[in-house]
């Protein structure tokens, strides 16, 4: 299984990280099909079929953490990339 492990910096107040980090579970949702919902501690979960993934929400940071199956370990790079991209995007 291969894994996805990214840390990002942001100064965003809670409230504004939150719906920042929506915007960027929805740009993956609408590229790779992932579905995704909120838990209790401002960590939001995102699925599908060989992804299992979370964007932990703290006060000055995001982790980013994934596993892939076997067959999406080969999209690994453009899964990264695209994360990536939309965080540097949002978090600004």
């Amino acid at each position: 299984m291969t894994s996805i492990d990214i840390k990002h910096a942001h100064s965003l107040p809670k409230a504004k990280a939150r719906k920042a980090v929506e915007e960027v579970a929805r740009k993956l949702s609408e590229r790779f099909g992932f579905d995704y919902e909120w838990d209790e501690d401002d960590t939001l979960h995102f699925t599908r079929s060989g992804v299992d993934g979370r964007i932990a929400l703290e006060p000055k940071e995001l982790h980013v953490s994934a596993k892939l199956g076997f067959l999406l370990s080969a999209l690994k790079g453009p899964i990264e990339l695209e994360i990536r991209r939309v965080l540097d995007e949002r978090f600004k």
